[in-house]
């Protein structure tokens, strides 16, 4: 297992212990701080994975 996926399984075991969030921007509250953090240590990867997942997570409006 590379390290990578060791923080990756670490994270998302951490993630399940937290109760799951209410609302949308609860979500994204959560994966700022998780990309801040992975940012904070230097970990690319993660950031950009979460990164991706934040983008997922914003509410899109269409145009009428």
């Amino acid at each position: 297992m590379t390290m990578l996926s060791a923080r990756l399984s670490r994270a998302l075991r951490q993630g399940r212990r937290d109760p799951r969030p209410d609302t949308r921007s609860d979500l994204l509250l959560t994966l700022l701080r998780k990309r801040a953090a992975a940012h904070g240590v230097g970990d690319e990867q993660l950031e950009a994975l979460l990164r991706d997942q934040i983008r997922w997570a914003l509410p899109m409006e269409r145009d009428s």
